[in-house]
């Protein structure tokens, strides 16, 4: 078995090896060019990005910089989008919904360590991390390994996921747990006591009939 093969199975592997060293030196080449485009090179800077992730999608925006090991291991899907300074240790699968955003400084971390020293010193291991559709992950949160983030989620600022999170539901802090359901409430108030207007509620509506509409072609 290659170290390839035992990084993807979850088993503990070295990094350093030959081929996951080239792959890695081939991914970072590829993020220095992108770290270092013009804000106006935006054409290139999406080639850029579906040479280096699982994407042919081109509706996503990615702030820099932007960090990976390897880009191979991470699939995003629709509308996707990351703030400034995103890192993600990609050892094992990460898979994004649709409609995700990441907040500023946002990390996640598919990669880690055994916890006894001698064996820490052998290797690492990765496992999977899944986040579901409609899911905002709040600036400087960290999602740890094997984590499951499900569809319609609010992760809040400075989070730590080191448990799985249902569906539709805000969650918050270290470690991260769920502080409420959405409601009816989410519908009405946007920010404490703050209402959305009825132009608004208007825009909403036109913009989701649109989508409708064009889902259905």
């Amino acid at each position: 078995m290659s170290e390839k093969d035992r990084m993807l199975a979850g088993e503990l592997f070295n990094p350093f090896e030959t081929e996951l060293a080239k792959a890695k030196f081939q991914a970072q080449a590829l993020l220095h060019e992108i770290n270092h485009l013009h804000p106006a090179e935006t054409q290139k800077k999406t080639s850029l990005f579906q040479q280096l992730l699982q994407t042919h999608l081109d509706d996503f925006t990615i702030e820099l910089p932007f960090r990976c090991d390897y880009g191979f291991n991470i699939a995003i899907g629709k509308n996707f989008y990351a703030n400034f300074n995103c890192t993600i240790l990609d050892g094992a699968a990460v898979t994004i919904g649709n409609h995700v955003m990441f907040g500023p400084n946002v990390s996640l971390f598919a990669t880690t360590h055994p916890v006894e020293p001698n064996y820490r010193r052998r290797g690492v291991f990765a496992l999977p991390i899944n986040i579901g559709d409609n899911v905002w992950i709040g600036g400087n949160s960290v999602v740890m390994p094997n984590m499951n983030i499900g569809n319609n989620v609010v992760i809040g600022a400075g989070s730590v996921v080191t448990r799985d999170i249902p569906d539709n539901c805000i969650a918050v802090g270290n470690p991260c747990r769920v502080l409420r359901k959405l409601n009816e409430r989410d519908k009405v108030y946007y920010f404490k006591e703050r209402q959305f207007s009825e132009e608004f509620y208007s825009m909403i509506n036109e913009f989701l009939s649109a989508e409708t509409i064009g889902a259905a072609k």
